[in-house]
C-alpha cells in the first residue's frame, strides 16, 4: 500500500502541471470565460473530474497558472536587475520585456478582469502585482540615488509606482492593438535616462561630489504598502490539496 500511495504523489503532480500548462495556453489563445473543464481536459489530456478534485475550482486554477508564470519571470527580472550594467542598460531590457512577455500579459490582464468581479481573488491578484514592484525597487531606489532624482521629492517607492503604471498602461493598450505614442514616450525616455547616466558619469570620475564623504543622506523610502505587505518576489502558490 505505501509503494502504491508514493507512486501516486508524482503522478497526481504530474497531471496537475498538465492542466497548469494547458490553462496557460488557452489563457493565451480564448480568454478565461472561453475555457470550460471539459475543454481544459481535453488539452490537457487529462480527466476533467479530476480539475476540480485537484484545484477546487477553475478560479484556483487559473490564478496559480499566473503565479508560475510570475515566478518564471520575477526569477529573471531579478538577475537582471543585480547585474553591474548601468540602471539605463537595465532599463532597455526591461522594455524589450514589453514585447517578448506579450503571452504573460494576456494572462496577467484576463486574471485581472476575472478579479474585478470576484473581490475574493483581489488579493491573489495584489501579490502578484506586488512581487513586480518588489523585484524593480532596489534597482530602482539605485538610480534615484545616482541621477539625483531624490531633488523631484519622489521616493524610490513613488518611482516604482509611477513605473508600473506607465508599463501596465502600455501593456494593456497594445493588448487591445493601441500604440498610439508609445515608440515617442519610450524614446523621449530612453534619452532622459541617457542624459542622467552621461551626468552621473561625469560625476563619478574621481568620486561623485556630494556623495562619498557628504552630510548628504540616502533618501529613505516609504513603502505604499501594497508591496510592503508581500515578501520580495513572492507570489505563494496557495494550491488546495486534498
Amino acid at each position: 500500500m505505501r509503494v502504491a500511495g508514493a507512486a501516486a504523489v508524482p503522478n497526481r503532480r504530474a497531471t496537475e502541471e498538465q492542466f497548469l500548462d494547458a490553462a496557460e495556453r488557452l489563457l493565451v489563445e480564448v480568454g478565461y470565460a472561453g475555457i470550460t473543464a471539459r475543454r481544459l481536459a481535453e488539452e490537457a489530456g487529462a480527466n476533467h473530474g479530476l480539475v476540480h478534485y485537484y484545484f477546487g475550482s477553475m478560479e484556483e486554477l487559473f490564478l496559480e497558472v499566473l503565479e508560475r508564470f510570475t515566478d518564471r519571470l520575477i526569477a529573471r527580472q531579478r538577475t537582471m536587475y543585480a547585474s553591474d550594467a548601468p540602471y539605463i542598460e537595465k532599463w532597455r531590457a526591461a522594455m524589450r520585456y514589453l514585447d517578448e512577455d506579450r503571452p504573460y500579459h494576456k494572462i496577467w490582464w484576463e486574471l485581472q478582469a476575472m478579479a474585478w468581479s470576484r473581490p475574493q481573488l483581489q488579493q491573489r491578484v495584489a501579490r502578484v502585482h506586488g512581487a513586480w514592484c518588489d523585484a524593480m525597487r532596489d534597482a530602482v531606489a539605485e538610480a534615484v540615488r545616482r541621477y539625483d532624482l531624490d531633488r523631484a521629492g519622489l521616493s524610490a517607492d513613488a518611482w516604482v509606482t509611477m513605473i508600473v503604471a506607465v508599463n501596465e498602461g502600455i501593456i494593456l493598450e497594445r493588448l487591445a492593438g493601441i500604440d498610439r505614442g508609445h515608440e515617442a514616450l519610450l524614446t523621449q525616455i530612453d534619452q532622459w535616462l541617457s542624459a542622467l547616466e552621461r551626468e552621473a558619469n561625469a560625476r563619478g570620475r574621481g568620486k561623485e561630489p556630494g556623495r562619498k564623504g557628504s552630510k548628504r543622506q540616502r533618501v529613505e523610502t516609504v513603502g505604499d504598502g501594497q508591496s510592503a505587505t508581500a515578501a520580495p518576489g513572492s507570489t505563494p502558490r496557495q494550491r488546495r490539496r486534498k
